[in-house]
């Protein structure tokens, strides 16, 4: 549909299965039969399954069977023109909703992706964009996710669109509201003495990513490999953590310290420092269950970021040593 004519080298094609020995089918079968079935027009999906195309073709054509219209679409990429993905930039919607971003600006930045308006205008209403969408327009460039870009269009939403009164109420329902404030007392009313104390107590809460230095992470007994590690292995296994709570963040964290041989403490400090900017703050375990699955992996992976990380090399020796412990 956007591409025209594709040819594509029958060796970049691989043999498919298209029904297994039990008699099920495998996707491009149960694909091609689902579409017609369901009597499907056109089929929008990304760039990547281009060389599907010509598997699907051969079979409506043994079927006898019209084909859709076919339309690929550009992915997403980072910055530096890497496919998107959570390792370089948060993907989940939960991640931009509580870091406080308006949901019309979020649908308006995403409307942005490979397409424009016909006057060139970078926002724009989701009514605005139905109303002038044309798939033709799409541009097939690889259009670049920047979170920088999308703050800076948030900013436009924020300032010129709501009212001060606008403002006081989604800052509200986003984060100041009755429920979100009652789980923070039971942390911070022991340690309070006067109102003055809950803003720093509790600023990390209502942050997005934590202003921090190398520095900070400096430990008088781990050296900085292995607080790299510590970071790398919590975030290895809280991304595979399917039950988010503060027992089964314990459980995990209990687990690698023991199986690191290291003391909780020691364990816990760079931990402590990458969610909470502090190793002095209250419970990270409870901190972490409030924030959230992708604002604490989003915080632990910008902790190893600022540490620099490892290099290819150096991650499959660290993907091994965690696999020794049997974390994964």
């Amino acid at each position: 549909m956007l591409r025209g004519t594709i040819e594509i080298d029958w060796a970049q094609v691989d043999c498919q299965i298209l029904l297994k020995s039990d008699g099920m089918p495998t996707y491009h079968l149960a694909n091609v039969v689902d579409d017609h079935l369901m009597e499907i027009t056109h089929v929008l999906r990304g760039e990547e399954w281009i060389n599907s195309a010509p598997k699907h073709k051969l079979l409506y054509e043994y079927f006898g069977w019209e084909m859709p219209v076919l339309c690929h679409l550009p992915l997403l990429r980072n910055p530096d023109k890497s496919k998107l993905s959570k390792r370089k930039n948060p993907t989940s919607i939960n991640f931009y909703e509580r870091m406080g971003f308006l949901p019309e600006a979020v649908t308006n930045y995403l409307g942005r992706m490979g397409w424009s308006m016909p006057d060139e205008r970078e926002k724009f209403t989701l009514d605005e964009m139905i109303a002038n969408f044309d798939i033709q327009r799409v541009s097939l460039g690889g259009p670049v996710f920047d979170v920088e870009k999308l703050r800076w269009l948030n900013g436009q939403w924020l300032r010129d669109e709501l009212t001060e009164d606008q403002f006081v109420e989604r800052m509200r329902q986003w984060w100041f509201n009755d429920d979100a404030l009652k789980a923070l007392v039971p942390h911070i009313k022991g340690r309070a003495e006067v109102f003055s104390d809950v803003a720093p107590m509790a600023g990390f809460m209502f942050s997005g990513m934590l202003d921090l230095k190398s520095e900070d992470f400096a430990h008088h007994k781990l050296e900085e490999s292995q607080i790299k590690r510590v970071l790398q292995f919590t975030l290895w296994k809280l991304e595979a953590q399917r039950h988010w709570s503060k027992d089964t963040i314990f459980a995990d964290i209990k687990f690698l310290a023991k199986a690191m041989d290291l003391k909780m403490g020691d364990f816990m400090f760079s931990v402590f420092v990458a969610i909470a900017g502090t190793p002095n703050s209250w419970s990270v375990m409870d901190s972490m269950d409030m924030l959230g699955p992708d604002m604490t992996r989003a915080r632990l992976r910008k902790a190893l970021e600022l540490l620099g990380g490892f290099s290819k090399k150096e991650t499959k020796k660290v993907e091994k040593e965690y696999a020794a412990l049997g974390a994964s």
